[in-house]
């Protein structure tokens, strides 16, 4: 954005302070005025043509600008991405702690990213830790959706988890009570 003399074009369409438009002069007449008022003239759009400048108190603009984005900055969420790590041969109790903290991490809007830390020996059977993943995806299917699924990268295998969308709930809510339905009708007929 320039101001005052960084203005270099031959003529330029002025508004005032009020909202009115003076018409279009060179820049030095337009800067004069704005001097009278003891405010700065602000390019506001260079494309046009000529380009449009305002007469306005700059300094007072580029104030309430960082105000607006400051303000902007603070209603929005910033969405984190905590990591979970297993091992391979992850105790039952150890596991259901960490889904425990998946499903914390998950209501407070953060995407988990849940990682199996494989060694050694480890590595010749990833299946083991990708049938981790999967039971934690399984498990966490009310609250979550996996946006990846478990993929090996080195000696590491991971998966990211986010939070299931609100909206989304009619569709989970007629699915469900669809697949306990036929095996008790199969099981009164037999």
């Amino acid at each position: 954005m320039r101001v005052n003399e960084r203005i270099r074009v031959r003529e330029i369409r002025v508004i005032d302070d009020t909202g009115q438009q003076l018409g279009i002069m060179p820049p030095p007449q337009a800067l004069a005025i704005a001097k009278q008022k003891g405010l700065d003239l602000v390019e506001i759009s260079p494309t046009a043509q000529p380009p449009v400048c305002r007469i306005m108190d700059f300094g007072k603009y580029q104030y309430q600008e960082q105000k607006r984005t400051r303000e902007a900055r603070k209603h929005q969420k910033v969405i984190e991405v905590k990591e979970i790590k297993f091992r391979p041969k992850v105790d039952e109790h150890d596991y259901q702690f960490k889904k425990k903290h998946i499903e914390r991490f998950l209501e407070d809007g953060d995407k988990v990213k849940a990682t199996i830390f494989f060694r050694g020996r480890e590595m010749a059977h990833p299946e083991i830790g990708r049938r981790i993943l999967e039971r934690l995806v399984e498990e966490l299917g009310e609250v979550a959706i996996a946006e990846t699924m478990p993929r090996l990268e080195g000696n590491q295998m991971h998966t990211i988890l986010s939070r299931r969308p609100q909206g989304g709930g009619k569709g989970r809510a007629v699915a469900r009570p669809a697949q306990p339905a036929p095996p008790p009708s199969s099981a009164q007929q037999g």
